[in-house]
């Protein structure tokens, strides 16, 4: 069992670099990983789950300090996605993940190519509490975005970071660093109850959740310090690869 342990705390030094550096809780790296290295079905899928939340405040500290976070974005987001994760949590005993998973993977990597291709290219700070028109308009799509996130995290046993930021960039028209701040916190918080649910149904192995947690945690914030001082228009483009390859190793590893 030592290896196993060695093996997932290299995992958590992955995923918490690149959950810190592109806005996400990692959970959707570290479970086809994790499965790599042995570990069972439902441990690989709920375990990292409560092993994002540290890493994702770190890293979510440093946007906070430079005052990136658009709260209203956030609480939104919270108070919808929220209930919608638990809802997908119970739906997991019912339910059959693999049209889910066929059409997340394709929608993830739709955004990797739409990043790489047609980048918002926004540098200046812009925020959805400073758009004067449209608002109830807006507040729809946030709603919406926030509810299909919610349930997707619960029915995937993930903190739904991996779709949160290139929802806001995307379809609020918030910028990248904005977006990725605000998807930290925000996946931070849509991970406990679905830790809680699966704890419930247990499916969580703790001593897996230590160890990744440990590995994730110094390079969360490695991972946001980096995302801060790059330009916006060149993290896009490094972003909307990382999306492309997890969209096509998402498809191969859960579909194939």
């Amino acid at each position: 069992m030592g290896w196993i342990h060695a093996a997932t705390f290299a995992v958590g030094i992955v995923v918490g670099f690149l959950g810190g550096m592109f806005g996400k809780g990692g959970s959707a790296i570290a479970t086809p990983l994790l499965s790599l290295i042995g570990l069972p079905g439902f441990i690989a899928v709920a375990s990292p789950l409560p092993a994002t939340v540290p890493g994702t405040l770190i890293a979510s500290a440093e946007y906070w300090r430079l005052q990136l976070i658009d709260w209203r974005v956030v609480c939104w987001s919270i108070a919808v996605g929220v209930p919608s994760t638990i809802l997908g949590s119970f739906f997991t005993k019912i339910t059959g993940a693999a049209p889910l998973l066929l059409v997340t993977g394709l929608l993830v990597l739709g955004f990797g190519i739409s990043f790489l291709f047609f980048p918002e290219e926004q540098e200046s700070p812009s925020s959805l509490t400073q758009i004067e028109t449209h608002r109830s308009y807006l507040r729809i799509k946030l709603f919406a975005v926030a509810c299909f996130v919610g349930l997707v995290s619960g029915l995937l046993a993930n903190s739904g970071g991996f779709l949160l930021a290139p929802c806001y960039v995307k379809f609020l028209k918030l910028p990248i660093k904005t977006s990725f701040a605000c998807s930290l916190i925000v996946s931070a918080a849509l991970a406990v109850p679905g830790t809680i649910v699966h704890a419930y149904l247990g499916h969580i192995s703790w001593p897996i959740t230590v160890t990744l947690a440990l590995g994730s945690m110094p390079m969360s914030y490695l991972g946001a310090r980096i995302a801060i001082h790059t330009r916006s228009r060149r993290l896009e483009k490094w972003y909307g690869a990382m999306l492309t390859l997890l969209g096509l190793f998402f498809l191969l590893h859960h579909v194939a």
